[in-house]
């Protein structure tokens, strides 16, 4: 590991990534471990009715990793997506709309200014911020600027043995990590006629098992490597001088469901700071292959 790699490590440990768990005086947006609403029926696959089949059913993800033991707990394992395949002046911008009581927000002026510089971004979205905002989640759906991924069903780490972060506990077993994946694959790959490319936890956390099972069900989980907003906690400054420090590949975390927090503005400094100094924005699809 490099020692900017552990830079940023270091300091997204000190901050609340579960950043959707947010400042808690802040009802407008935030992660959240309360239970999710329920769920459409699902069948006897384990998968919710209407919707495509995943890779493996539920069963045989039990049958595979039900007894496994994990090795690795944090935001790295074998598969999982850090950066870009590339030594170009190349930034993903993502943003994460995590859902759930207090964490249904919509940052509309964050949306509003990649629209007017044309500046594309991946947006991993819960099914709970799905269902607080349709409308909203439609147009996002509807424009080729943005790329809907999958920021799964609870919003919660993605563990095979209950390991919590930031106080928010992960599932549980290997069903309870389909479960979580496979939920909201379902539901963005009926909402948007085809499945999402890339997934991210609650929280980011994975152990490796989990991180295996995203990939059985045709995932790739995407991480980062600058911490953007520092959970949706940092003034527009911070976020200003922790966006426009990126690299040349960087994968950026910051949140959309945070409407009174400094993201907003403080990508709004950033952006014309990169864009100035010869690097340019991608989907994470335009880039991983």
């Amino acid at each position: 590991m490099t020692p900017s790699r552990r830079a940023v490590l270091a300091a997204l440990a000190g901050s609340a990534l579960a950043g959707c768990a947010g400042p808690k005086s802040d009802t407008s947006g935030g992660h959240s471990a309360a239970p999710a609403p329920s769920s459409p029926a699902a069948s006897a696959t384990g998968t919710p009715s209407g919707a495509a089949a995943p890779a493996f059913t539920r069963a045989e993800i039990v049958a595979r990793y039900g007894r496994a033991v994990p090795h690795t707990w944090g935001f790295e394992a074998p598969g999982v997506v850090h950066k870009l395949p590339t030594t170009k002046r190349v930034i993903a911008l993502t943003f994460d709309a995590c859902g759930g009581p207090g964490g249904s927000g919509y940052d509309q002026a964050l949306i509003d200014f990649l629209r007017k510089r044309e500046v594309p971004a991946t947006l991993f979205i819960n099914s709970r911020w799905i269902d607080a905002n349709p409308a909203v989640f439609r147009r996002l759906a509807a424009e080729p600027l943005f790329e809907i991924a999958n920021h799964g069903t609870r919003h919660r780490p993605l563990s095979v043995n209950g390991r919590s972060a930031y106080g928010i506990p992960g599932t549980r077993s290997a069903a309870e990590v389909f479960d979580e994946i496979a939920g909201n694959r379902a539901k963005l790959t009926r909402l948007l006629g085809a499945p999402p490319r890339f997934f991210r936890s609650g929280t980011a956390y994975c152990d490796d098992v989990a991180a295996r099972i995203v990939t059985d069900l045709g995932e790739r989980f995407a991480n980062f490597s600058v911490n953007g907003d520092g959970g949706a906690t940092f003034t527009p400054e911070q976020v200003r001088t922790t966006v426009a420090a990126a690299q040349g590949g960087s994968i950026v975390i910051c949140h959309m469901n945070h409407p009174k927090g400094g993201t907003a503005r403080g990508i709004a400094a950033a952006v014309p700071h990169l864009l100035a100094t010869g690097h340019s924005f991608v989907r994470l699809s335009d880039a991983v292959h």
